[in-house]
């Protein structure tokens, strides 16, 4: 039965960068808190894929690093000690008569709540390959689909293939450390942010569009040059190149959670105002969130985990009246 086990007021599946902001707000409503990560390790994708990109749009923050702003995050969250699970992907809900749910994970491990709070991203990532024949060869090499150490492509030409707010990013980021950085991009206009898209176009990366990479050609795994396709009139050209960069996206999947019978639209979960999905008791936040007017910046995140935590709250107290809470007039002593 629930009652042998230790049962958490909230469980937060996920520790990225919203799930940690969650947990953190979750202790100052002194709720008991688990967070529960896929992962060997919290932060989610940020320090995964973006460990240097410099994020601008968190307000009082005017610039800080991927990694940097993960390990503030772990330390907010770790300020009411939360339990902290890793490693596990949460895989069946199901819900007692008392009202407890019970999570089991793919390791067999159970987890006993009164409330849930997803906050899991878009699920699984896995970067979209670039989708040439002799392209796996070059990957353990020059072929990248993430950028780690900017550092490391000091001085070299690199080839960036996407026009998302990632690819272009990563052209600004780059473009005073390489010696040359090109993008190509399959179409004509940019999907990205127009101010980071300007950015680019005024400086010194040199923007080829309509173009795709059409053939790699090296030796002992090492890319030496790219072959270069315009998509409308079908022309092409060899460039020589030290990296290739891809970011085309990623193949998402949520995993078991889609079949817990939540409503669901666009491979994302549907809520309401408070967060609440079609399950009384479950939350969704940050990008799984589906709902009207939604923001897709880790800063919109930052909102709807206090909204979840509170209505969280008044679902395991629904008769209580819930005050407003800041930090700034929370006693952190001891």
């Amino acid at each position: 039965m629930p009652g042998k086990h230790e049962i958490y007021d909230v469980t937060i599946i996920g520790g990225g960068p919203v799930g940690l902001f969650t947990a953190f707000y979750s202790g100052m409503r002194e709720m008991k808190t688990k967070i529960i990560e896929f992962l060997p390790f919290l932060g989610g994708k940020v320090p995964y894929f973006y460990p240097e990109k410099i994020i601008r749009d968190i307000g009082g923050i005017a610039s800080v690093s991927g990694e940097k702003l993960t390990d503030q995050l772990i330390e907010q969250a770790m300020t009411f000690n939360p339990e902290v699970v890793l490693g596990e992907q949460c895989q069946h809900l199901e819900k007692t008569e008392d009202g407890i749910f019970i999570l089991t994970s793919d390791n067999g491990a159970r987890h006993y709540t009164r409330t849930v709070i997803l906050a899991t991203g878009f699920g699984t990532l896995k970067s979209v390959k670039l989708d040439l024949p002799e392209a796996e060869q070059f990957e353990e090499k020059n072929l990248h689909y993430t950028i780690r150490r900017l550092e490391s492509y000091r001085g070299k030409h690199v080839l960036i293939s996407g026009g998302g707010n990632s690819a272009v990013d990563w052209a600004n980021e780059l473009e005073s450390i390489a010696d040359q950085v090109t993008l190509v991009y399959r179409k004509t206009q940019f999907p990205g942010l127009e101010s980071n898209v300007s950015q680019m176009k005024n400086s010194s990366v040199h923007v080829k569009i309509p173009y795709i990479i059409d053939r790699l050609r090296g030796n002992n795994g090492v890319i030496q040059t790219a072959g270069l396709k315009n998509t409308q009139t079908g022309e092409t050209e060899e460039v020589e190149i030290d990296a290739v960069i891809v970011n085309h996206g990623f193949e998402i999947a949520l995993g078991p959670i889609a079949e817990w019978g939540m409503k669901m639209k666009d491979s994302t979960i549907v809520v309401d105002g408070e967060m609440a999905t079609s399950i009384p008791g479950v939350y969704a936040v940050g990008d799984i969130a589906n709902y009207k007017n939604k923001l897709p910046l880790i800063a919109g995140g930052f909102n709807e985990g206090p909204i979840a935590v509170n209505s969280a709250k008044l679902h395991i107290h629904p008769e209580a009246k819930l005050a407003h809470l800041y930090s700034t007039n929370y006693d952190f002593s001891d």
